[in-house]
């Protein structure tokens, strides 16, 4: 497990490519005026219009005619690809906001609290207080955040290789990071839900002569969730470990290459 792990389980912006519809768009705009051929050419030519307006309009929310109904609660076997609802269009300091009240909603916020709650900003206590205080309910933060100023101590940041501040040592890249598989909602009210996140987490010191090298682990995360003034915020977080895959044949990849790796790919935004 990551360090940290035994804190309450706390452990990185893309978005739905849409088509516009093709089509013959001249005939619509150009072209000399057709003589008048009666009523049943007249709705025809109104059913026409109507279906492009609904399409333009479909693709413009983000959706694709053709997509099936989305099941929040119960993946499908196309649980992985995008939903109807949108990526989140704000943030609070690097967390993802705005996120839909209902349980697409409650699932896009459990992945990117997941994402987040697994960064190198966990480590070092101004960014962990910013992090804290935008994705938890607010009347637990406080005593959420002394609890772990004192988990995340010298002698933690010593045995994973980090400085007393957090930062990695000079000539070294610490990575953190937390990446969601998927969400499941277990339990849902209008106020409040229950979401499992499936994630793989990567921590550990890439570079030369590192002795902390990047591994991965496997968790699911179960996030008590609750609605506010803000949005969805976390009234708590328990992981446990797994499901995990049995390892491929890759060759793993020398610290450089995953210290390179890690400064040049981002991170995304997730959606339900």
């Amino acid at each position: 497990m990551s360090p940290g792990d035994e804190h309450d389980g706390y452990g990185g912006s893309g978005q739905t490519r849409t088509r516009l519809p093709e089509g013959n768009t001249g005939d619509v705009h150009g072209g000399p005026r057709r003589p008048a051929r009666g009523s049943r050419s007249l709705l025809m030519g109104v059913g026409v219009v109507v279906l492009l307006v609904a399409a333009i309009a479909f693709a413009n929310r983000g959706g694709d005619p053709a997509d099936p109904p989305a099941s929040a609660g119960t993946p499908g076997t196309s649980a992985t690809a995008p939903t109807g609802t949108r990526p989140v269009p704000h943030t609070n300091g690097t967390v993802p906001t705005g996120h839909a009240h209902d349980e697409q909603g409650a699932q896009s916020a459990a992945a990117n609290y997941a994402a987040a709650l697994g960064s190198p900003d966990m480590y070092q206590r101004g960014p962990r207080e910013a992090l804290v205080r935008a994705v938890y309910a607010p009347e637990i933060v406080d005593d959420l955040l002394k609890r772990l100023d004192a988990s995340y101590s010298p002698a933690l940041m010593a045995s994973t290789g980090l400085e007393a501040n957090g930062t990695a040592p000079s000539g070294l890249t610490f990575v953190a990071r937390a990446v969601p598989i998927g969400t499941k909602v277990t339990e849902y009210s209008e106020d409040k839900a229950t979401v499992e996140v499936w994630y793989v987490n990567l921590t550990g010191l890439a570079g030369e002569g590192s002795t902390k090298p990047v591994t991965s682990a496997w968790f699911t995360s179960t996030q008590q969730l609750r609605w506010t003034a803000q949005g969805w915020r976390l009234l708590s977080t328990d992981e446990h470990e797994g499901p995990t895959p049995v390892n491929g044949d890759g060759r793993a990849s020398v610290a450089e290459e995953i210290a390179e790796a890690v400064e040049q790919y981002g991170g995304f935004t997730y959606a339900r």
